[in-house]
């Protein structure tokens, strides 16, 4: 979900190189982990998770090699509606008692510019796991923390989390910033 490739950064006059961001770097509580779902008419769900976990290495040499492990909670789910929470947290979407957490492993991560990549891994989710794929675009990057603009577009209905379609798109689509630091 969150990969690396290098280019210009808002705060730094010459591009980066890889290897002088190279490293371990944990994601901080800075993150914002932000969805939506479109409906019918307009309007739709939209929120946020409060709870995640997750790390990523950056391999300076050979960008393929890089990686990310990341992890949210559905518990976690905030939309500044408790009706609709507790619905999203419930056994018709995220069941959120029995499956505590929803998971993305990188397989791929493969430079598509010079400061974005795209990342591909499993993401499981209600016990199933599939391939999906999010684009990556470096926005700032120092000598001890870096930061991600991430999105993606995940089809509901393979997971178990169809209920409402057609009237609530299939499609959610994901748009984070994503801040790590490095360890």
């Amino acid at each position: 979900m969150l990969a690396t490739t290098f280019g210009p950064s808002a705060t730094r006059a010459s591009a980066p190189q890889l290897s002088d961001a190279a490293g371990s770097y944990g994601i901080t509580a800075a993150s914002r982990i932000h969805f939506s779902v479109a409906q019918v008419g307009g309007g739709g769900i939209a929120g946020d998770f409060g709870k995640f976990s997750g790390n990523f290495r950056i391999d300076g040499n050979n960008i393929a090699r890089s990686s990310v492990n990341f992890t949210l909670y559905p518990e976690s789910v905030e939309t500044g509606e408790r009706r609709v929470e507790d619905f999203l947290k419930s056994s018709a979407v995220f069941d959120s008692a029995t499956y505590r957490t929803v998971t993305f492993r990188s397989t791929s991560i493969t430079q598509t510019g010079p400061d974005t990549a795209a990342v591909e891994g499993t993401l499981t989710a209600r016990g199933k796991t599939r391939k999906e794929r999010f684009s990556v675009k470096l926005m700032d990057w120092n000598n001890r923390s870096i930061s991600f603009k991430i999105r993606g577009s995940i089809f509901r209905s393979p997971y178990g989390m169809d209920v409402g379609t057609p009237i609530y798109s299939n499609v959610v689509e994901f748009d984070m910033n994503i801040k790590g630091q490095k360890r």
